[in-house]
């Protein structure tokens, strides 16, 4: 079982940048697909990024591409998510899920939250106007 915690969440204005960190610990991040999830207050969690267990392949919700990057460093057991241009509406807590995943589906991405089995207990992201 993999335990992951998240930090790097903040008050930023917008159009700034911020780094969320994911760290695991308890197993290898490197046999897990990674997500990154967030809600805003009163609204439900939605999708924001995806990684496969390899790292070769992403995945963006609308409302992150070519703002977020998701990436992630196994030899450090941590996911991150760049964000730049940070808009008000991407307030809200951040969360990072992982899914185990056999090698042979190392390339394979999940968009949904109903797709993983760990998550983390959150950051929370304030972006002011």
């Amino acid at each position: 079982q993999v335990q992951l915690v998240e930090s790097g969440g903040g008050l930023v204005q917008a159009g700034g940048s911020l780094r969320l960190s994911c760290a695991a610990s308890g197993r290898s991040l490197s046999n897990y697909a990674m997500g990154w999830f967030r809600q805003a207050p009163g609204k439900e969690r939605e999708f924001v990024a995806a990684i496969s267990r390899s790292g070769g392949r992403t995945y963006y919700a609308d409302s992150a591409k070519g703002r977020f990057t998701i990436s992630r460093d196994n030899a450090k057991n941590t996911a991150y998510l760049q964000m730049n241009s940070l808009k008000p509406e991407d307030t809200g807590a951040y969360y990072c899920a992982a899914r185990s995943v056999p090698i042979y589906m190392d390339t394979s991405y999940y968009t949904t939250g109903a797709a993983y089995n760990y998550w983390g207990q959150g950051t929370q992201v304030t972006v002011s106007a």
